[in-house]
Formats: structure tokens, sequence, C-alpha cells
């Protein structure tokens, strides 16, 4: 499907400029956003709600990456693998979560009661006073919808739900955002 971009006013394809994403013939800089690939209006609108997010989050010295992990404790204590496996992350980048989360004291680690080789990870009440502020839902979604009304909205969480349908159909095993992508480790910390 071509973009508004990528068609003449009467609707043929024009001729894009190798490796671009610019018509033929356009002057050199950077296009406005009306003509951006459909994936790099994605990835702006991604980066633009993750800094704006991780800026809030940034008070209680938390990121995006560490916030899910204090909800996922809400409901309990789990182990780092069934919390790296719940993130969709490596244990190795767990692990590093963790630790900054230790640090803070938001989660402490205690023996398992059970198999003494095994860990798992608790929320600490400061944890959860932090989830409770830091991670409001009513702010995040006015962060991350700011601008649409409420048929955009609709309409937007219908399309994104469909393609997050269809990403769960390709989906291996867990990846990772961050800067290293490893195997998962067979410990438990």
């Amino acid at each position: 499907m071509l973009s508004p971009a990528q068609r003449t006013s009467s609707g043929a394809a024009r001729p894009m400029m190798p490796g671009t994403g610019r018509p033929v013939g356009e002057k050199p800089g950077a296009p406005p956003p009306e003509q951006w690939p459909t994936g790099r209006l994605f990835s702006a609108v991604a980066r633009r709600i993750e800094r704006d997010w991780n800026s809030h989050l940034a008070h209680w010295g938390l990121n995006h990456a560490s916030l899910p992990v204090l909800y996922l404790l809400a409901g309990g204590p789990l182990s780092q693998r069934e919390l790296a496996l719940s993130s969709n992350v490596t244990e190795q980048t767990m692990s590093r979560i963790l630790a900054r989360l230790e640090r803070q004291e938001f989660v402490a680690r205690h023996p398992h009661p059970s198999d003494r080789r095994r860990h798992q990870v608790h929320l600490t009440d400061a944890g959860r006073a932090t989830l409770l502020e830091a991670g409001d839902p009513a702010y995040a979604e006015d962060l991350t919808l700011r601008g649409l009304d409420d048929e955009q909205v609709g309409h937007l969480r219908e399309l994104l739900l469909v393609m997050v349908d269809q990403g769960h159909e390709h989906e291996h095993g867990p990846s990772d955002d961050g800067p290293c992508s490893d195997t998962p480790e067979e410990s438990d910390a």
C-alpha cells in the first residue's frame, strides 16, 4: 500500500529515490511527517511517548522497563525467571532491572520457602507506594493520547489491537529493546 507521499495527485505511484523514502525530484532535507513511511511515524510516536514517560518516571528513579516489574510484583512474589518471561526479556536484562530496583529498596529478594536454590522477588512497602504514585494509568493515557479526540482514540485502539494480534503470531521468545540481546540464563536469581 502506497502512502500519500508516494502517489501523484491522480493516484499513480510516484518514483521514489532509493533509500530515502522521498519522491524523485524532492529537494534535499527532511520531508514533512505527512510524507514519512508508516513505520517511521510509528517509531517517532513511540520514541516521543517513551521519552515523555521516562521523564515522568525519573521523578521516582524508574523507567519504562522497571515500572512493569513493580506491577507484576503487586500480584505477589515471583522468581527472576518468571519476571523475565512475563516481561519478554532475558534473565540477564531482568537481573539488571531488579538490581536497580533493589538498590532503590523497591523490591527485595528472599529465599524460596521450599527450594533453597531459588529466590523470590517481593515488592516492598516503598515499592508499592511508588507504584501507586508513579504508575497512574490516567496520566499515562493522557500522555500517550494527547491531541486525539475520543473517536480517534477508539479507531487507534482497534487498529493497534489488530497489529498486536498479528505480532503474537510471530513471537518466538524473549527479546530485548535494550543494549544487548542475550539468551536466557539457566539459573534463577
